[in-house]
């Protein structure tokens, strides 16, 4: 009788209290922002929920969103890409408007919803200030965008508000990097070229990390112990 094939792994979870909601820029700038504040999430073993999670052109983008601030516990806010570079340049106002939602939410809402836990980014400590002076007195993350910085902020907000105690962040930034290159790698044996690895829908890429993560649980104890711990940083 042949090896029974194992289930998929899916990537959506309707767990309303793992659920982390990602407002952030969709941009290529931002991927080296996003890819490890998706990797720690997954890693300590929540869902994050994120716009580009599906892609329906008959879908209404703002109810999407709704939706997914609705079935997220914790909120991840990126502010730190508002202001307009270049003379007759928008300023950025989609992040600022999900957080005001998502905080709405939490404001006006009387069931499980008053207890949504939010963690705010910024690229320099009090630059909302120019822009957001409302939320003065709002404690907000600066990560001066540094990719390790992410790794660093959301482990450390994870702890304080759910988990007590987990993996060092030094453990999990070093994990991401050996996930990156292990990535890169393979999936250029497969054929893919530098901009297909450039332009992967965030689905796909999500997959990939929960494959890993999956293979590393079932090579070794998982999480990963702080011993060993190495100290070559590689870069993002």
């Amino acid at each position: 009788m042949g090896k029974s094939k194992e289930a998929p792994l899916k990537l959506s979870n309707p767990d309303f209290d793992k659920n982390v909601f990602i407002n952030c820029p969709f941009d290529q700038m931002f991927i080296p922002l996003l890819r490890p504040l998706l990797f720690v999430i997954l890693y300590l073993g929540y869902n994050p929920r994120i716009a580009q999670e599906r892609f329906n052109s008959a879908e209404q983008r703002l109810e999407k969103i709704c939706e997914l601030i609705q079935k997220s516990k914790f909120s991840i806010h990126d502010l730190s890409i508002m202001r307009s570079k270049e003379a007759n340049e928008y300023f950025r106002l989609n992040m600022p408007l999900e957080l005001g939602i998502d905080l709405g939410c939490r404001l006006f809402e009387s069931n499980k919803l008053k207890n949504k836990i939010f963690l705010i980014f910024e690229k320099d400590p009090y630059e909302y200030h120019k822009s957001l002076s409302d939320l003065s007195g709002v404690d907000i993350k600066p990560h001066g965008n540094e990719p390790e910085n992410i790794v660093r902020h959301v482990r450390n907000w994870f702890v304080e508000n759910d988990l007590n105690t987990a993996v060092s962040a030094t453990r999990i930034w070093d994990d991401f990097n050996t996930f990156m290159a292990d990535f890169y790698a393979k999936r250029k044996k497969e054929g893919f070229q530098d901009v297909d690895l450039q332009f992967m829908p965030l689905p796909e890429y999500i997959i990939y990390i929960k494959k890993w993560l999956h293979e590393r649980k079932k090579l070794r104890n998982y999480p990963l112990r702080a011993s060993n711990i190495s100290t070559d940083r590689k870069a993002c």
